[in-house]
């Protein structure tokens, strides 16, 4: 779905880049990444636990996103992130005991099918705080899901997975000596310490990059993302993604 919209999104990014060639003052970065997580975690629907690897065999998978950021001079107006991810997983097994999802019984030795839809979209306001060989950005990130869980075999159900959780977005990015190289770090931290929502989420990188000066990079490192829902929609997870991802990029200046 997340790809899709990608898809459209290019002739309107083709449109904008021409008008921002145009405008020094303007700044925008455009990349795609890939993402080769490990998965673990637990979910519970009606007071039944299940391991997503133990009970429903659900594999590791290779994720893509897209970045657009926008920058600009403007006093009092933030800066603008956006961040698509496509993030789903499934899994065929056949269990040993008898499992109970969203008030559906999968028996013991009979094939279930699982899949894992939480592809979302990052909206990212945030304020520069920073910008010398050290960077330093500050904001407010929305996270909205728009996916589901779903459970196939003697029968079948599904779960929506639309949420929006709001986390305190922080990045900062250190120039090193050897030209264009540089490290850096961003988290994304739930903000359920200040009592706003009761799911929670973590979207945190470290990584290691290269900016050829002429717009093109590459950049590598760790991506870690958890999501814990409570009763939303009668599901609860604890959910945890982290592995290597890798991400190519232009910068229009």
């Amino acid at each position: 779905m997340l790809l899709a919209r990608n898809v459209y999104l290019l002739p309107a990014l083709i449109w904008l880049v021409s008008g921002v060639a145009q405008a020094e003052f303007i700044g925008l970065n455009i990349s795609k990444s890939h993402w080769a997580p490990a998965l673990s975690g637990k979910l519970n629907s009606n007071k039944s636990s299940i391991d997503l690897v133990d009970d429903l065999g659900v594999a590791d998978t290779s994720e893509s996103s897209m970045v657009l950021i926008l920058e600009h001079p403007i006093s009092g107006l933030p800066n603008l992130r956006y961040q698509g991810y496509n993030l789903g997983s499934s899994g065929i097994t056949t269990p040993g005991s008898e499992i109970s999802f969203n008030g559906e019984t999968f028996s013991s030795g009979h094939q279930v099918t699982s899949t894992f839809d939480l592809s979302h979209d990052d909206i990212v306001l945030y304020y520069q705080l920073l910008d010398n060989w050290v960077n330093l950005d500050l904001g407010l990130d929305l996270k909205r899901f728009d996916g589901a869980v779903s459970l196939s075999g003697s029968s079948t159900t599904s779960i929506a997975v639309d949420e929006t959780i709001p986390l305190l977005y922080l990045s900062a990015r250190f120039n090193l000596p050897a030209n264009g190289f540089y490290v850096g770090a961003n988290i994304n931290s739930n903000l359920s310490r200040f009592n706003i929502g009761s799911n929670t989420a973590e979207d945190s990188t470290i990584m290691l990059g290269y900016n050829s000066g002429n717009g093109l990079g590459v950049e590598g490192g760790i991506k870690y993302f958890s999501l814990e829902l409570d009763d939303a929609n009668n599901l609860d997870t604890n959910l945890k993604y982290d592995g290597i991802y890798f991400n190519g990029f232009y910068n229009f200046q």
